[in-house]
């Protein structure tokens, strides 16, 4: 059984290397998310932002091509999109302002994934 919790729902996938990218949009389109993206640049991530009318949820790797992910985190924390960083940095390299994003360790797992964007996001319209 699939689970639903992601059904519908408009994901932001941020990561510069293709092979995680693939691996983790696939996952969520599985899931039965629609996907945004995935882009692997900051800029093409804030482009991405500012046209996009509804983002649900977003997940970002911290260092893409050695630019961090920061500034477009706070794109989101404006917007009011839940975000988790995806990650091979410990805690203590995302700055204070974000100690309380969720960090998903790579490598990525599509349950752990889920399980972490999911319950960041408000109920979908109908209950779902």
């Amino acid at each position: 059984m699939v689970d639903q919790g992601l059904h519908g729902r408009r994901i932001l996938v941020v990561e510069d290397e293709y092979l995680i990218a693939d691996d983790v949009c696939d996952s969520l389109i599985d899931a039965g998310a629609a996907v945004i993206g995935p882009v692997a640049t900051v800029e093409d991530a804030k482009r991405l932002i500012g046209q996009e009318a509804t983002i649900d949820a977003a997940l970002l790797d911290i260092n893409l091509r050695g630019e961090m992910i920061f500034e477009t985190a706070d794109l989101l924390i404006a917007r009011g999109v839940p975000f988790a960083f995806a990650t091979g940095y410990d805690r203590g390299a995302i700055p204070e302002r974000f100690s309380d994003i969720p960090r998903i360790e790579k490598p990525l797992r599509a349950e752990r994934v889920s399980a972490i964007l999911e319950p960041l996001m408000k109920p979908a319209p109908g209950g779902r």
